[in-house]
């Protein structure tokens, strides 16, 4: 009897020890991080065929791309490609169009849980990184937490990890080398790296920092650093603010009032007073950037001196532990809570605005598990590693061009403000914002595979697509969420190729990984779409003067050929693909919103054997989001191999600037 019950004692015991200890999970390729980058990484190798885990330490996929930033920063589409576009394709077929670019959240999420789906990934969610166990220079294992309490500790073995958080907490626990805040200008022989006291979102002159104006005596207002000016370029740990993007809904029926939050406190708002008096241009649109999503609602970032920033209260959150973190994020929360009502309630407020500010609410659609607020706060720069190639400004520019591109970034060199300062001018004090950083001009640029791996004699068998090796300047500009999804693409293909050539991720064969990702873009097999570029010589042919704009602001890819419809000469642009597989094919123009454009479009499109005259009125156009062009459809056409085909851009009965850029044949379409 005593033999039985110690022997069924022993099976619960056992039972029970299984519960609280889950077996090691085992698979080719673990991806840490739910961000768009990890979903996409994670959908990737599993269409390379690959067994596959994605982590998320929350209870939510796609990171900023679902947590608020719906007016997304593209720069240039011409940079985004693969499964990036096709996701970008599937939010237009939700709103009914080709492509789209601004999008609610929910359907964000909703498609990153499509691909899941689909690819049948493995998702565990809500554990979070404890500890990583190498050997030599290649991880084995990582041990995970929950990160609530209640369940025990996981492990997972893989051949390759792939770190696709914002803060890059794998990276920091495998021993890479990283870097936080700003490098110094000389150290990459950059000039918009460092201390930068520059005039984007900055105070007017003249905004009295004290609590009682003019008497240093009574103290800074709430925000302001004690710091002094350091000599432009100087670098130092002080990283670029973080904010929330928020939703907010303007349908009455859809949206919940804004209300005080908990430790509302009116004077961290005080210098938002003062630049209104000082600036009396300030208005609510200038101030929160309320820019409109579909079904009325906003994404709402950061704009001018004093708004959703939180300028200086995140310098220890890269290498903060989760629970200092977590008090970090609430902070932000709150402050930006404390914003939105301060400015819809506070008696001091300019009525305009205020007015503006009570139309909208939170969305009752949105964020329904966390009363309607993003989880995600925007981490805009976190850890940055230092890999085997550091990507910098001069790569941007286009000064120095790397040979090894696995993705392309066309973004603004941008950084947010880093510190809020007291400086003098003319013998008087006042407050002025030192960090934003907003330089451009230059065309799309390849981002180089050597910025995705560390260094060989720190790991092996790691990837890095988001906290990738860039200066904190270069950074600003690669640091957009549609080239977080190409490079994880590329990551999970060149983790696939090397745990089949059972090789490094260093050594693996690049022009190998670029042929890939050229002819099988979508990892499951599918025709490339056919882009004519207006660049492109051996596709494309002028009759007449056309000029080359370089760089011009809505051009898809480097520059568009403009021509004047004046005149009495018929100048032309013909786009002929060279098409190596019969079908049926969806043809789209490129058009730029251009001033003066023609008030019509008069194209020719020939599959070979007919020519159909397709007119494309200018006031058709509509441009939503940030970007300045448009694809516009030409119709389906059933088209055969060879350069038969073609697309005529001309100035015939314009009457005013006509403008050919690029012309994309999608196989597959009816």
């Amino acid at each position: 009897m005593h033999n039985s019950i110690r022997l069924l004692f022993l099976s619960f015991f056992l039972t029970n020890q299984s519960i609280a200890q889950p077996a090691p999970v085992t698979v080719d390729i673990c991806v840490y991080g739910g961000s768009s980058a990890g979903v996409m990484a994670a959908y990737t190798a599993k269409k390379m065929g690959k067994s596959v885990i994605l982590i998320e330490p929350g209870r939510h996929l796609g990171g900023l791309t679902t947590g608020g930033l719906g007016y997304t920063d593209i720069g240039n589409k011409y940079a985004i490609s693969g499964i990036a576009r096709d996701y970008y394709r599937q939010i237009g077929k939700h709103y009914g169009k080709f492509e789209q670019w601004i999008f609610e959240p929910h359907v964000a999420e909703d498609l990153f849980k499509s691909y899941v789906k689909r690819a049948n990934v493995n998702v565990l969610y809500a554990y979070r990184l404890r500890s990583v166990k190498k050997q030599g220079t290649s991880i084995q294992s990582i041990t995970l937490e929950p990160s609530s309490a209640g369940n025990a500790t996981r492990t997972v073995n893989a051949k390759v990890f792939l770190d696709c958080t914002y803060e890059g907490d794998l990276m920091a626990k495998a021993g890479v080398s990283y870097t936080v805040g700003r490098e110094d200008n000389k150290t990459y022989g950059e000039t918009y790296n460092g201390f930068q006291l520059l005039d984007k979102h900055q105070f007017a002159d003249g905004v009295d920092p004290y609590k009682v104006p003019g008497k240093p005596e009574s103290g800074l207002l709430w925000g302001i650093s004690t710091a002094s000016a350091l000599p432009v370029g100087t670098g130092n740990k002080d990283v670029q603010a973080y904010n929330f993007r928020i939703c907010l809904s303007s349908d009455p029926a859809n949206s919940i009032p804004i209300t005080r939050p908990e430790g509302y406190d009116s004077t961290r708002y005080e210098l938002l007073l003062r630049a209104i008096e000082k600036n009396p241009k300030l208005a609510f649109n200038t101030i929160l950037k309320p820019d409109r999503m579909p079904n009325q609602k906003t994404d709402i970032n950061n704009n001018g001196p004093f708004s959703t920033d939180m300028i200086g209260m995140n310098y220890d959150f890269p290498e903060a532990s989760y629970e200092r973190r977590a008090a970090i994020q609430r902070e932000h929360e709150l402050y930006n809570k404390g914003l939105l009502y301060f400015i819809g309630h506070d008696p001091r407020m300019r009525k305009d605005i205020q007015t503006e500010m009570l139309k909208f609410g939170y969305p009752k659609d949105e964020y329904t598990d966390s009363g309607n607020w993003s989880t995600q706060m925007y981490v805009r720069e976190a850890r940055r590693m230092v890999g085997a190639h550091v990507m910098t400004q001069a790569n941007c520019q286009g000064r120095e061009v790397v040979p090894d591109g696995v993705g392309m970034a066309a973004y603004t060199m941008d950084s947010h403000n880093c510190q809020r300062l007291v400086v003098e001018k003319n013998g008087v004090k006042m407050v002025k914002n030192e960090g934003d950083v907003q330089v451009g001009g230059f065309p799309p640029y390849p981002i180089s595979y050597r910025c995705l791996t560390p260094k060989a004699t720190e790991c092996t068998n790691l990837m890095m697509p988001v906290c990738l090796s860039a200066s904190h300047i270069a950074y600003g500009s690669i640091r957009m969420e549609p080239v977080f999804m190409v490079l994880a693409q590329s990551s999970a293909v060149a983790a696939s190729m090397a745990i089949d050539g059972k090789t490094s991720v260093q050594t693996i064969d690049v022009k190998k990984l670029q042929n890939l990702l050229k002819t099988n873009p979508l990892a499951d097999g599918r025709a490339p779409e056919i882009l004519v570029d207006n660049d492109d010589p051996t596709q494309v042919t002028r009759t007449g003067e056309w000029t080359r704009d370089n760089n011009p602001k809505g051009a898809y890819g480097p520059s568009y050929f403009t021509a004047s419809g004046s005149g009495s000469e018929v100048k032309s642009v013909r786009f002929s693909p060279s098409i190596t597989k019969a079908g049926n094919y969806q043809v789209y123009i490129y058009i730029p919103k251009l001033t003066g454009a023609s008030h019509t479009l008069n194209l020719a499109v020939s599959d070979g054997s007919q020519t159909k005259a397709v007119p494309v009125r200018e006031s058709d156009i509509r441009v939503e989001g940030q970007t300045s062009g448009e694809w516009v459809s030409l119709g389906s056409y059933a088209l055969s191999p060879g350069k038969k085909c073609f697309v005529d851009v001309s100035t015939k009965d314009a009457d005013g600037v006509v403008v050919a850029d690029a012309v994309l044949f999608v196989p597959g379409s009816k």
